[in-house]
């Protein structure tokens, strides 16, 4: 038998026993809800995968059995708790298998977004330290399973077994590999062994284990792996319920990647506390979408606004609206105003401005009571158990209305940085409030409105774009002197990447010579920038630094003309 690792080095919040008082942690673990529903509604259904052009079902029954399946194979593979088990998969649902399958042990699950390249994956592995990866056998016309034979020795180090997920329940096609890592087909893996529900329930966790990993993109350097517990989690999924009075005549719709938080806990976890139906969107498409909401009666989703552009902008041109779909919490980026009152008026539908991190999960959220103007207005007041404080630079509480450094203190807080104890104390203020490192208001009623950043950051569709990093990349190349990334406005997704580039003497560097070099060096499409303006130097001040906000200001007088702009794999997913 394996032992567990060791435990990854995390500092706990400052005065971390003096949070808000909140709900008790949930007395069984998600997995256990899940055979709860298998008992109490066998035969409904739980989970349907949307695909392009068919549909897949699972009912409670048959979830729990593929479940227990998937967890007994963990164990095959030797998988201990504690241990980080990583895994690659659209929106589908064997993510939603593998991911109470590695709870169901005391796996700690650290979803990867599908849209990740060699670049990402690897950070992602050599981080982690998984010996356990899942991934799709085709994913957009990439092969990933043989891009991962192709990674560097340190990036793959720990890892032993690669399960890979075939189009179909035919075999797939495996790689060769150097003997480093073995692939494994997933449906014979599966059907290789029994389960042994004793076994399986011997391994049953606390609540209060640790139970996900998640890496943030890197805005300000390299990526950092916020760890999160079961029960913190599960309580967030609760107070979002609660916050908008959801209940088990609820169907949760979810076209969110199930790899980022929105997907994973508002639109999975929460369809699995609520015992309710989920549907997954597959490929983001927002005909496709239409169709599947007005067929399985879909009434909640929460998902960044360019999937509501989308889907508003289908309806307006067919004249059909979602019959049944109450609530669209719109995260990740604001809400045009416009945008929302449409929204409203074509669809029936209660548009909610919500705010929340990875470290910190939702903080506010608006709900169908609120006046207009506040629902969508502003980013909702707190949640249940949760404090918010908008500061000076000295920490003093600025009054309603005046602009400031805003804070949050909460019940719903990650346990921790992986292996970051350093970073994870510099996230949170000497008592206890975590810096989210924007700027905002709060008005007499408590309603938040964001209205900047302190941190370096493009925000593009709701997915954080790694600036540092793309930075860096851009300096390697033999053309570039100096390299900036800001944020251009766009109509859609709130922002796109702008790279203002100072090209060395002699040297030159166009558009589709950026998009090739960052192509060869395994970059996500999602970040690459979608305008190159080439210019003879960077704005900086006296002291050297690179004046940002020049740059933010001559973006914005770019972005009506949209010139010189890529149409990446994200345009594809609605900004997912």
């Amino acid at each position: 038998a394996r032992t567990a690792p060791a435990a990854p080095a995390v500092a706990a919040p400052a005065a971390a026993g003096e949070l808000p008082a909140a709900a008790p942690a949930p007395p069984r673990t998600l997995p256990e809800r899940v055979r709860e529903h298998a008992r109490t509604r066998p035969d409904e259904t739980a989970v349907v995968t949307a695909y392009p052009d068919h549909e897949t079902a699972l009912t409670w029954r048959e979830l729990a059995a593929e479940v227990d399946r998937a967890a007994a194979l963990l164990l095959r593979l030797g998988v201990a708790p504690g241990e980080r088990v990583a895994y690659q998969l659209p929106n589908q649902a064997e993510f939603v298998v593998m991911t109470l399958a590695a709870l169901r042990i005391g796996a700690v699950c650290c979803p990867v977004m599908p849209f990740f390249r060699e670049r990402e994956v690897g950070f992602a592995l050599r981080r982690s330290g998984a010996r356990v990866l899942l991934l799709a056998e085709t994913y957009r016309g990439r092969r990933p399973a043989e891009e991962l034979a192709g990674l560097p020795a340190e990036d793959t180090a720990r890892l032993e077994h690669v399960l890979v997920l075939s189009d179909s329940e035919e075999s797939a096609r495996l790689p060769g590999t150097d003997g480093a890592f073995r692939f494994h087909d997933w449906h014979a893996a599966l059907a290789a062994g029994e389960a042994d529900a004793a076994r399986l329930d011997a391994r049953t966790p606390e609540p209060t284990a640790l139970a996900q990993l998640l890496f943030t993109s890197g805005t300000s350097g390299e990526p950092k792996g916020a760890l999160h517990r079961g029960d913190v989690l599960a309580r967030a999924a609760a107070a979002e319920i609660r916050q908008l009075g959801l209940d088990d005549s609820d169907v949760v719709w979810v076209p969110s990647p199930l790899a980022h938080q929105t997907g994973f806990l508002y639109g999975m976890w929460l369809a699995l506390e609520l015992g309710v139906r989920q549907v997954l969107q597959a490929e983001w498409d927002a005909k496709r979408a239409l169709s599947v909401l007005r067929e399985h009666r879909a009434t909640f989703v929460q998902a960044s606004t360019p999937f509501l552009s989308d889907l508003v902008q289908v309806v307006e041109g067919s004249g059909q609206a979602p019959p049944v779909l109450r609530v669209f919490v719109a995260a990740g980026t604001a809400i045009p105003r416009s945008l929302a009152e449409r929204a409203s008026r074509v669809m029936g539908t209660a548009v909610c401005g919500a705010f929340g991190t990875t470290e910190t999960c939702l903080a506010t959220l608006s709900t169908p009571a609120d006046a207009p103007a506040a629902r969508w207005g502003t980013d909702g007041r707190a949640l249940d158990g949760v404090r918010l404080r908008v500061v000076d630079d000295a920490g003093r509480v600025r009054p309603p209305g005046v602009e400031g450094n805003f804070e949050i203190r909460t019940p719903t807080a990650f346990a921790g940085y992986l292996d970051r104890p350093d970073l994870t104390a510099d996230a949170f203020t000497e008592d206890g409030w975590y810096r989210t490192g924007d700027l905002a208001t709060l008005d007499a009623d408590g309603y938040l409105s964001i209205t900047g950043r302190v941190k370096d950051v493009i925000n593009r569709g709701g997915e954080k774009v790694p600036v540092s990093e793309i930075e860096q990349l851009l300096h390697a190349h033999p053309a570039v002197a100096e390299a900036a990334l800001v944020a251009m406005p766009d109509e859609r997704l709130g922002e796109r990447v702008c790279a203002f580039v100072a090209v060395r003497e002699g040297d030159r560097l166009d558009f589709p010579s950026m998009q090739r070099y960052l192509d060869q060096g395994r970059v996500a499409r999602h970040y690459w920038p979608e305008r190159l303006e080439v210019v003879d130097s960077l704005p900086r001040n006296a002291a050297g630094k690179v004046q940002k906000f020049v740059l933010r200001d001559r973006a914005r007088s770019l972005a009506p003309q949209r010139g010189r702009r890529v149409e990446t794999e994200q345009e594809k997913v609605g900004g997912a």
